[in-house]
């Protein structure tokens, strides 16, 4: 008994020191920096010392200029409460960040454990050359809009708990519960990446109303004296519960052992500057001004922060009192004369942009001076215009400049598409009119991008896998073959001519129908009539860009904005039938008239509809991401963006009907797929090539062609392909290129 005791005790030693070294394997050394103590136990990395960030190194304090990327919570197919991002990709996604040339990461909430862990490991092994990050700290963002009352009790004890949880996750002594359906990360947080820290944003962009309420409602609340921090006599009462909130984070965090600097968010719609130009008054209703909370007794300091982007609001694009600079290519500059005066006004505080940048996308949401609109870029030009901005900010002297954002993010909506899709399915397909979805400089793309190369060769269509497209049997003059496939993001078509294409004499036409409806007649028709309308026409001509146009009464945009200030519509145009294809747009901005707005402004909307003939092969030196179709020989390849076709989710096989507009939203309808009718028009003569004559009695059996159809896909089955923008390698150029921050009397 005793010997078997022996044995038994034996192996259990054993299999604690496996247990132990297998633990050891996986846990990464605790984090460590150089840093200063500051005070008796407390240590700090980073400091606000008057208008500058410093950074310990080498023994003493020294300028910091951050230099950073937004990093998002999320993968496509899913929304960003799901947390998807694992622990590899994180790391993964570390080493690519810091080959840019970043320093520093912004995560916007409390993320998942694996986050904390993957960054401790990350660093670990760059011991001296760390990553650092800003944790920022989510704000109950739906609660303050809807109670307008920052100081309504469960708001503000809402927010104090998520300060404390976001302090316990960082420093690896927090065990958070999962909300369901709040999308707030779990688990348990035990990897201390703390000392990886390098500073605190507290909130989210705040709602104007919410604020302008709140001082209306508390305008007896006292000032706030706390233990670090206190709001100063001119502070309104929304700026008195900042200055709480920041005294709760520091706080909570001096009990780690720790300092860093604290910022709370903020843009331009709620900054302490005066927009004079600007036509709508709640965009410049009220100010909520950093400079009105001070630091009594936080040695790491305090920072202000802001989301200022060029395009918005309106004032950056009309205001006459925002051009009085100009940038270094002599061109007068609104972004640049903004950039300076938030500067000037906070000169006695660090000030960073913790976010900017432009959208490389089909769609187009707002426009702003020096065609820094938000969207209707290739990647190439959002990373000269995100450059731009990058070297802006930095010569301003600011402490930080941090990218909006590092990967894409098929979830988001957009104000002016937000009608037009199903909101429960928007991570599941790549939507490219949905600009707000590819800030990145880390592209997600749908999962064909790099199997169907559109460049006029048709051989990668032979390499696709049986069941990957289809031939399309269809007896059409000037077609020898017809074959469709797709993918999250787009229709892709190969046609091959009867003989090569010339895009300067001939122009090759092809409708869609997707539902009942539409044109069964059109002057790009010739005589001929249909027996089912096309919903879309795409038109392939011209040395560098097609078309595609929509459908007069299909029209979502003349549908829902008929009455809301756009140019008179002809009644023919909103008839069945009317002939008529319309191109496709999209709004920027309302119209806008006194007293609802400060000046008349008149409705505006552009053309989303181009389809750029180039190449989407990224190792092309012609490499266009806008790319939508290219032509060799008799090769015409294509790609049209779901959306364009009228797809409110090609997931689930819904398109947008032909249903009355109620309460300002398009109802949807479940379709089998797509029918394709192609010609080709002679641009000399006029000869349509493709279709029966016109004489014929009977109208063309568009209903008998072919049906497109694919099966609907989940979240489970979506695919995508990673892979760094062009502007990934122009942001880095800036990035490398600026180390210091600009201080005054610097040349």
């Amino acid at each position: 008994m005793k010997k078997m005791s022996k044995t038994l005790s034996l192996l259990a030693l054993i299999g604690t020191v496996a247990a132990a070294a297998t633990a050891y394997s996986f846990w990464p050394p605790a984090a460590k920096v150089e840093s200063a103590e500051i005070e008796d136990g407390v240590r700090a990395k980073f400091r606000a010392e008057g208008s500058q960030i410093e950074v310990y190194a080498d023994q003493a304090w020294q300028p910091y200029f951050a230099k950073g990327v937004n990093l998002g919570a999320t993968t496509p197919g899913h929304f960003p409460g799901e947390l998807a991002v694992t622990k590899e990709e994180y790391i993964r996604w570390f080493g690519m960040i810091q080959e840019m040339g970043a320093n520093v990461i912004r995560v916007y909430t409390i993320l998942k454990p694996e986050f904390y862990e993957a960054l401790v490991a990350y660093n670990a092994k760059r011991e001296g050359d760390p990553l650092f990050f800003i944790q920022g700290v989510w704000s109950p963002e739906e609660r303050l809009i809807e109670g307008q009352d920052a100081f309504e009790p469960d708001v503000k004890r809402q927010f104090e708990q998520e300060i404390r949880d976001a302090v316990g996750a960082v420093y690896g002594k927090a065990m958070l519960e999962a909300d369901p359906h709040s999308g707030k990360a779990s688990g348990t947080y035990i990897f201390n990446a703390g000392p990886y820290l390098m500073g605190w944003i507290l909130g989210t962009e705040w709602d104007p109303k919410m604020v302008d309420r709140t001082n209306r409602l508390h305008s007896d609340v006292p000032a706030y004296e706390g233990v670090h921090f206190r709001s100063k006599p001119e502070a309104s009462p929304f700026e008195r519960w900042l200055a709480e909130m920041v005294d709760i984070a520091a706080q909570s965090e001096r009990e780690h052992g720790w300092q860093h600097p604290i910022a709370f968010s903020n843009w331009v719609t709620t900054d302490p500057l005066e927009h004079p130009g600007e036509p709508l008054f709640e965009e410049d209703l009220v100010s909520v001004d950093p400079l009105h909370i001070e630091a009594v007794d936080w040695g790491a300091g305090y920072f202000a922060s802001y989301h200022v982007y060029p395009y918005y609001p309106d004032f950056f694009a009309f205001d006459a009192t925002y051009r009085t600079m100009t940038n270094d290519e002599g061109e007068i500059d609104s972004y640049l004369t903004y950039l300076n005066r938030l500067k000037r006004h906070h000169r006695e505080l660090p000030i960073m942009i913790t976010e900017f940048g432009v959208p490389a996308s089909q769609g187009v949401a707002h426009m702003g001076m020096l065609g820094r609109d938000q969207g209707g870029h290739n990647e190439a030009r959002q990373g000269e215009i995100d450059r731009e901005l990058f070297r802006h900010i930095h010569s301003e002297g600011y402490s930080g400049a941090i990218l909006f954002t590092w990967q894409d993010e098929w979830f988001k909506k957009t104000w002016n598409t937000l009608q037009y899709d199903v909101p429960d399915r928007r991570a599941y397909w790549y939507n490219a009119l949905t600009n707000e979805a590819f800030f990145g400089v880390l592209g997600m793309y749908p999962s064909k991008a790099e199997t169907i190369l559109i460049d006029g060769d048709a051989s990668d269509w032979e390499r696709l896998k049986a069941g990957d497209w289809k031939r399309l049997e269809m007896q059409a003059a000037g077609f020898e073959d017809v074959r469709a496939s797709h993918d999250e993001g787009y229709l892709y078509l190969l046609l091959r001519l009867s003989e090569p294409f010339d895009p300067a004499r001939q122009t090759v036409y092809i409708g869609t129908d997707t539902i009942p409806g539409g044109n069964r007649h059109a002057e790009e028709l010739g005589g001929l009539t249909l027996d089912e309308g096309l919903e879309t026409l795409v038109e392939l001509s011209g040395e560098e860009a097609g078309r595609i146009r929509i459908a007069s009464n299909y029209d979502f945009h003349t549908r829902l904005y008929r009455h809301a200030g756009m140019e008179p519509v002809d009644p023919q145009a909103l008839r069945d039938d009317s002939g008529l294809f319309h191109p496709w747009r999209l709004v920027v901005n309302y119209k806008l008239e006194y007293p609802d707005s400060r000046f008349e402004h008149p409705f505006k909307d552009v053309d989303v509809g181009e389809l750029i003939r180039g190449t989407s092969d990224p190792e092309d030196p012609d490499y266009d991401s806008k790319a939508m179709w290219q032509t060799d020989g008799e090769v015409v390849e294509l790609r049209i963006p779901w959306m364009l076709l009228g797809f409110s989710d090609p997931s689930s096989l819904r398109v947008i009907n032909y249903e009355d507009v109620k309460d300002g939203k398009l109802a949807s309808s479940f379709v089998d797929g797509v029918r394709l009718f192609p010609w080709i028009a002679d641009k000399t003569t006029g000869e349509l090539v493709g279709m029966p004559p016109s004489s014929t009695a009977k109208p063309y059996p568009v209903s008998a062609l072919p049906l497109y159809g694919w099966e609907g896909w989940e979240d489970v089955d979506v695919e995508y392909v990673e892979r760094p923008k062009q502007s990934y390698y122009l942001m880095q150029e800036a990035m490398k290129e600026a180390n210091l921050p600009v201080t005054e009397g610097a040349p």
